[in-house]
């Protein structure tokens, strides 16, 4: 006598389908979230202040770029069950793994400042001095990330990035807006300003950064997929860097509608800067804009606050050969959860400089981002090349082209900075 058919109806089988796929989900939508930390929103804030919508044809360009840099660092990661740092070590040796580790180190420190400046400016809205939101928000994230478990970490990230996208989405709404000259302003088009082409390099840097590119890897092997999740990945990372561009352009939408008119009378160099956006919101798309302006702020650098100094973590202890990850115990991993204390507590303090241009540490932070990606992605493509190392999930021709167009283009933004800055107009 037969046992009963195990055999799934297509129904069944697409929804098993479905179900392998959403739990897949996860490194590439936190990536794309934590892409607009508090120096991106502060980038966004003053380029939608200073430039109006010009800027926009910056986002479509990087949407390109961050899909593909994400989807490589990816399958890094699902072909080989290790951190970026770690891969260099085996493949390059421990001069190279020192020098990638130092690079992106150097990069990440300024995004952590950054952070610590968004939680700063965001709660002195509500008038909380900046001792007090580093002293919260520092003791916050490290007891959130040494005390919780791998899966809930995730949906904590998901959930505050998602948070972020309503607050700004709804602020762009109450700026009311020229949709229509938004939407020709993605047209390329640029100038030889040295002002604008910071702003680009800026906007640039906070959307592909050499953090995201370690962080993805790192957080595929620690989550512990594997080649067979590549369609999965593939689709988390499409859905993550489609929003983070989306809300770039929520935020630049909202200031460009509001505040560029008024450009000339905000200080983006003054310590309170992003207090000052904020307000001047208010009588112009209504109080509720200042709100959710500042809430989105503060969701985005605590976001950040939690992811860059993890990635940080992960580098340093991956390029050693120690244990790392979130799963692990204070006893079990002791270098990697001292590591992530240091790098929050150093951030910490240097925000509580008296005086300290929170803005301009922002934005500068995503400069250096932008300037030292290309040191990283060399490394990148080189690795995402090798068979013997990725197997089936090595890089084509085409995705081999793409790769090394970007890390490219990437390059030459340092000499375009450089001779405009010198020989621009102003």
């Amino acid at each position: 006598m037969r046992g009963p058919s195990l055999a799934l109806s297509p129904r069944a089988a697409n929804r098993v389908r479905f179900a392998a796929i959403l739990g897949v989900l996860g490194p590439g939508l936190v990536s794309g979230f934590a892409d607009n930390d508090a120096g991106g929103i502060a980038t966004y804030s003053v380029v939608g202040v200073k430039f109006g919508y010009e800027l926009l044809w910056v986002l479509l360009a990087t949407q390109i770029a961050l899909f593909f840099t994400q989807e490589v660092g990816a399958r890094l990661g699902l072909a080989t069950g290790q951190g970026l740092t770690g891969l260099v070590r085996e493949r390059f040796g421990v001069r190279w793994v020192f020098f990638v580790t130092v690079t992106m180190l150097i990069a990440n420190m300024g995004s952590i400042v950054a952070e610590f400046a968004g939680t700063a400016a965001a709660l002195s809205l509500f008038g909380v001095p900046p001792a007090v939101s580093a002293l919260v928000s520092a003791s916050a994230v490290v007891l959130l990330l040494a005390r919780g478990s791998f899966a809930r970490v995730q949906y904590l990230f998901v959930a505050v990035g998602i948070g972020v996208s309503i607050a700004y989405f709804a602020s762009a709404l109450l700026a009311r807006p020229d949709w229509g000259h938004a939407a020709a302003s993605f047209v390329p088009h640029g100038s030889l300003s040295g002002a604008y082409w910071l702003a680009v390099v800026a906007t640039v840097g906070t959307t592909i950064t050499p953090w995201g590119q370690a962080f993805i890897q790192s957080y595929c092997a620690d989550k512990r997929l594997g080649p067979e999740d590549l369609m999965g990945e593939r689709l988390d990372v499409g859905l993550g860097s489609l929003l983070a561009n989306l809300i770039g352009g929520f935020v630049i939408v909202a200031c460009a509608a509001t505040l560029y008119s008024q450009s000339g009378t905000i200080n983006t160099g003054d310590a309170n800067a992003v207090s000052e956006i904020a307000r001047a919101l208010s009588p112009l798309a209504g109080e509720g804009a200042t709100i959710l302006f500042a809430i989105g702020l503060l969701a985005a650098s605590f976001l950040g606050l939690g992811v860059v100094p993890l990635t940080s973590a992960y580098a340093a202890c991956e390029a050693f050969g120690w244990e790392t990850g979130v799963d692990w115990r204070w006893h079990d991993a002791p270098a990697f959860y001292g590591l992530l204390v240091f790098f929050i507590a150093v951030a910490a303090f240097f925000v509580l400089i008296p005086g300290l241009p929170l803005v301009e540490v922002m934005v500068l932070a995503q400069v250096v981002n932008a300037l030292l990606l290309p040191f990283v992605l060399v490394f990148v493509m080189i690795l995402a090349s090798d068979r013997t190392l990725m197997g089936p999930l090595a890089s084509g021709r085409l995705l081999r082209s793409i790769g090394w167009a970007v890390t490219g283009l990437l390059a030459l933004l340092a000499p375009v900075l450089a001779v405009t800055t010198i020989f621009g107009a102003g």
